[in-house]
């Protein structure tokens, strides 16, 4: 088995299932987590079938999972991709519901948090650590219709950028843990989301055509190119506590 472990949320589509793939290639052991089944098989692929949303199962399905290959002797690397998100709850905040605001945040903003605090404080302080939290432009510019999106994506955002503080302030103390935190934005990618989103009346996602005008001026990059990046930064000896940075292809 390899001794560099990745933890992958949506591996059952797009960037997710890319970088999944990518990293088997590279030699890594995969743990995919998505509401879906497989749809990758490998021997170094292990998936559980979860819906992000529902914390109580991730504590009782994934945690205990987590626990036992985080504890395993021999870790040279560990990474964490959040790459899963919820896209649902389109719409202008005015005439939001917001009783379905919870499930959204849960995915996009809460189980991340989630796994951020697991990896951290079950990963061995010597084994070098990378979290890559997938980001967007809607995390730090105003779209509007995704409030609910673009809300959860920022205190992502945010919560990367806290976590690296602590971790600056645990080395200032003395304490040398190897964790780097990357903020990611892959751009326009050809995925499921692109789909939904060009696919919405205006009514309800008013700037329907900024996502309509990327497919139709061949703006999509392909899920590859992005989690190319997104491994290399896994694989990096990247020493700074919190980076960000976007897709250098196209724009």
């Amino acid at each position: 088995m390899s001794d560099r472990l990745a933890v992958v949320t949506g591996t059952t589509s797009g960037i997710g299932e890319a970088v999944a793939r990518q990293l088997l290639e590279r030699g890594w052991r995969v743990v995919g987590i998505a509401r879906r089944e497989a749809t990758l098989r490998h021997e170094r692929y292990g998936h559980i079938a979860v819906d992000l949303s529902d914390l109580t199962r991730l504590e009782r399905d994934v945690e205990p999972r987590l626990s036992e290959l985080l504890g395993e002797v021999g870790l040279r690397r560990v990474g964490l991709v959040n790459n899963a998100a919820h896209v649902g709850l389109l719409g202008p905040i005015a005439n939001m519901d917001v009783a379905q605001l919870p499930a959204v945040l849960a995915t996009n903003l809460v189980a991340p948090i989630w796994f951020m605090g697991q990896v951290v404080r079950r990963t061995t302080p010597t084994t070098p650590l990378r979290i890559v939290n997938v980001s967007t432009a809607a995390a730090v510019r105003g779209f509007a219709g995704l409030g609910a999106y673009g809300s959860g994506k920022a205190g992502l955002r945010m919560a990367g950028m806290v976590l690296a503080a602590e971790i600056d302030e645990a080395r200032a103390r003395g304490e040398q843990r190897d964790i780097a935190i990357l903020a990611y934005e892959p751009g326009a990618v050809d995925t499921p989301m692109q789909v939904s989103a060009r696919s919405s009346a205006r009514e309800t996602l008013p700037s329907v055509d900024l996502f309509v005008g990327l497919a139709a001026n061949a703006r999509l990059v392909a899920p590859a190119e992005p989690a190319r990046e997104i491994v290399e930064f896994l694989e990096s000896g990247n020493a700074t506590s919190f980076v960000e940075k976007r897709y250098a292809g196209k724009p």
